[in-house]
């Protein structure tokens, strides 16, 4: 590993360290484009390290969403109701995490790589009906469009609270 394949934010709590392995990025939860829910979710968790002042460290895993609406032209950041990347941080901690997924999560060959495997996950899926096609060609249109990610996007975003959350 190269020390410019890390990030680390400074926050209240210590350091966060995050690195650029396959294993500290995963794929929670997919949603797709219906009727009732017309956008397109992701669920990304990343691990990282918290590193403190006394030397003390320990390994956690936070979460947040990219959604986009259905034709994929507008895209917004969203916290998890529970363990967000966003959560418990100042103004510019929450700035500097921003940053962090908009210039370095989205280039690291670990996002890339877990993108690419759920592509090709969806590409192997046993489909049936004209719908079930149509729910994932749609799928791997918009995993395809996290690949094409741009800082400016990322940074552009709005950042929300989930409505249950907000309280």
């Amino acid at each position: 590993m190269n020390v410019l394949d890390a990030k680390i934010i400074n926050t209240q709590y210590g350091m966060e360290t995050y690195l650029d392995f396959v294993e500290n990025v995963e794929v929670k939860e997919l949603h797709y484009s219906t009727e009732i829910a017309p956008f397109y979710e992701i669920t990304i968790g990343v691990e990282y390290f918290l590193l403190k002042e006394e030397k003390y460290y320990d390994s956690r895993k936070n979460y947040f969403r990219i959604r986009m609406n259905a034709d994929m032209s507008c895209m917004t950041l969203r916290e998890t109701k529970t363990e967000s990347l966003f959560a418990v941080k100042n103004e510019f901690e929450r700035d500097a995490t921003k940053e962090l997924v908009g210039e370095w999560l989205i280039k690291t060959n670990a996002f890339n790589q877990v993108i690419n495997d759920l592509i090709e996950q969806k590409k192997m899926e046993n489909v049936q009906t004209e719908e079930h096609i149509q729910i994932v060609l749609g799928t791997i249109r918009f995993l395809d469009k996290l690949l094409k990610l741009n800082t400016e996007v990322i940074l552009g975003a709005n950042v929300e609270r989930d409505p249950e959350y907000a309280h």
